[in-house]
C-alpha cells in the first residue's frame, strides 16, 4: 500500500487529494494535512466583504468531507520535509504541528511514498510596515478580504464609513495592492466595483471617493502583462477595457505603486519614476504581497536543504527553468509542465506553491532600485487544473511504476477563464467575463500579443454576473464530493 500526502487542503491541494483518493480507492492511502478546519471558496470572499453574503456561504468543514473519502485528514501545519528519511530509516516523512482536532501544540512524523506540496502562500502583511501587526496577522490600518474572516472584519468596517455617508459626511476609500510585488490584483479589482455598486444602489455615491491603488504599470496588467481579446468584433487592449470601467464608475487611479509604509488614515507610496506620495483614507483594503509559508527541509543526517527544495521566495522549486536572464530571453517554455522536484522524483508542487521561474508582466524597477512588479497569478482555473493533473501523474506512479509516464499541464499551454463582478444583484448585477489562451504568453507562437484572439475574449454584463454566481454554487458542491463532481470542470 503507497501512502499519498497532500500539504494544503485549498483549491489545488483539494483538488489533488479528492481526485487521487477516487482514482486509487481503498487500495492505497490519501492524507491531508492543512492548518484549517474549513474550505473555503476565496473568490466569494469579495462578496462577504460588502455584506453581500454571509462566512457561512463561502466555506464548509472540511472533516465531514474527507471521512466520506476515505482520506485521512489531520488539522496541522506542515513544519519539515525529510524526504531521505533520517538516521535508521530510510522513509520519507514530514514534520507537522497540530492545530485542531484535540491535538493543539503536538507534532508527528507522517511517511509517505508521494508527496504534494498545495500550501499555498504566507499573507505577508508584515513585508510593508503598518500593513501588518508585526507579528504576520493584519494590522489595525486597513483590511484584507484574503480569508473569510478577513471579510466579513472588512464589511464591518466598510458598513461604518457607508452609514457616515449617509449622514452626508464625505468619506475616502482605498483598494488595490499592498506592495510592489503583490499578486491577486483581480480579487482587488473586484472588490473596489462591488464597493462603488453597493454605494449607488444605496445612493450615497456622492459622499465617497474611491480610489484605485496598485504595483501594476498600466490598468488591467492584472499580473500577466495584460492582453489583447475580442471584445464587440474587434481586438481590444485590457488596458482600454479597464480605463473605461474605472472612468464610467469615476474611480480614480494611482499604478505603478509601491506602497511603502501604511499609518492611520493614511499610505505613503513610491511611483515607478522615483517620486513619492501620501494618500490619505478613511477606509482601505490593501492586498499583502505572497511567499511560501517557510517550509524547512533536512537530508537523512539532519542538515538543512532548505535552499535545495526551495527558492528565495519559499516557494518549491520545480521542472521549471530558473536560470537568471534579461526579460527579452524568457520564454513560454521555461514555465514548469509536470510539477515534479528537479531533486526528488516523488515530490511535486501544486498552485502557488510552487516557484515561478520568472514574472510574466515586464518587471520594472524605479529609479530607486525598488521593483514594482505583479507576481504573477497560479490561482483559481490554473490551480486546479494543475492540482488534477499532477494527482493524475502520482496515481499512474503508483499504479504502474516509476517509468509511468508524467501528466503535463503548463501554464503556457494552458487556457484559463475569469469571472470578475462589479455589482452582486438578480437584476442589476455587472461582471466582466474574460477567457486568456494561454495564460503564459508565448510570443514566439502568438507574434505581437503572446495570445491567441480565437481564445481570448472578453464581455461584461447581467450575464456575467450570473455566470460567477452559479459558479459560486457549483464549485462548492465539487469540493463537497456530491453527486456528480467529477462532471464540474476545473
Amino acid at each position: 500500500m503507497a501512502r499519498l500526502v497532500v500539504l494544503g487542503g485549498g483549491v489545488s491541494g483539494h483538488t489533488a487529494a479528492t481526485f487521487a483518493k477516487k482514482w486509487l480507492g481503498d487500495e492505497h492511502e490519501v492524507v491531508v494535512v492543512t492548518p484549517n478546519a474549513n474550505w473555503n471558496w476565496i473568490p466569494s470572499n469579495i462578496w462577504v466583504g460588502v455584506g453581500q453574503m454571509k462566512k457561512e456561504d463561502v466555506i464548509f468543514p472540511l472533516a465531514p468531507v474527507y471521512e466520506k473519502a476515505g482520506i485521512d485528514y489531520k488539522q496541522a501545519l506542515a513544519v519539515s520535509i525529510h524526504p531521505e528519511g533520517k538516521e535508521g530509516s530510510d522513509k520519507p516523512f514530514v514534520t507537522i504541528k497540530y492545530t485542531g482536532q484535540g491535538k493543539e501544540g503536538q507534532t508527528e512524523e507522517v511517511e509517505y511514498d508521494y508527496l504534494i506540496n498545495a500550501t499555498g502562500p504566507k499573507l505577508n502583511f508584515d513585508a510593508t510596515p503598518g500593513l501588518g501587526d508585526g507579528k504576520g496577522g493584519l494590522g489595525p490600518y486597513t483590511v484584507s478580504v484574503c480569508t473569510a474572516d478577513h471579510a466579513v472584519h472588512a464589511n464591518s468596517e466598510l458598513q461604518k464609513i457607508f452609514e457616515k455617508a449617509e449622514k452626508g459626511e464625505k468619506q475616502k476609500i482605498l483598494v488595490g495592492t499592498g506592495h510592489g510585488l503583490c499578486t491577486c490584483q483581480g480579487a482587488a479589482f473586484e472588490y473596489i466595483f462591488n464597493i462603488e455598486f453597493e454605494a449607488t444602489q444605496r445612493g450615497i455615491r456622492d459622499n465617497l471617493e474611491i480610489k484605485w491603488i496598485s504595483n501594476e504599470s498600466f490598468l488591467g496588467d492584472f499580473g500577466i502583462g495584460g492582453l489583447h481579446m475580442k471584445y464587440g468584433g474587434y481586438a481590444v487592449s485590457s488596458k482600454i477595457f479597464a480605463e473605461s470601467l474605472y472612468v464610467e464608475r469615476g474611480v480614480d487611479w494611482i499604478i505603478g505603486a509601491h506602497v511603502s509604509k501604511v499609518e492611520e488614515g493614511k499610505v505613503h507610496y513610491e511611483l515607478l519614476d522615483g517620486t513619492t506620495g501620501v494618500e490619505e483614507f478613511d477606509f482601505a483594503m490593501l492586498i499583502p504581497p505572497f511567499t511560501g509559508v517557510g517550509m524547512k527541509a533536512y537530508d537523512k543526517a539532519g542538515n538543512d536543504i532548505t535552499d535545495k527544495l526551495f527558492a528565495p521566495n519559499k516557494f518549491m522549486k520545480v521542472d521549471a527553468d530558473y536560470t537568471q536572464k534579461p526579460y527579452e530571453e524568457w520564454k513560454a517554455e521555461d514555465w514548469p509542465k509536470t510539477y515534479k522536484s528537479p531533486e526528488y522524483d516523488n515530490i511535486f508542487a501544486v498552485g502557488i506553491a510552487f516557484a515561478p521561474p520568472h514574472p510574466i508582466s515586464k518587471p520594472m524597477k524605479s529609479p530607486n532600485g525598488t521593483p514594482i512588479t505583479p507576481a504573477p497569478p497560479r490561482t483559481g482555473m490554473p490551480s486546479g487544473i494543475i492540482g488534477k493533473a499532477v494527482a493524475r501523474s502520482v496515481v499512474d506512479l503508483i499504479q504502474h511504476g516509476p517509468n509511468a509516464e508524467l501528466h503535463e499541464a503548463s501554464m503556457a499551454h494552458m487556457g484559463a477563464a475569469c469571472v470578475a463582478s462589479a455589482g452582486k444583484s438578480l437584476t442589476k448585477g455587472l461582471a466582466a467575463a474574460l477567457t486568456v489562451y494561454p495564460v503564459v504568453p508565448d510570443f514566439e507562437k502568438y507574434p505581437g500579443i503572446g495570445r491567441d484572439l480565437d481564445y481570448t475574449f472578453g464581455e461584461i454584463g447581467l450575464a456575467g454576473h450570473w455566470i460567477k454566481h452559479i459558479l459560486h454554487y457549483l464549485f462548492i458542491w465539487k469540493a463537497q464530493l456530491k453527486p456528480g463532481w467529477t462532471l464540474i470542470p476545473e
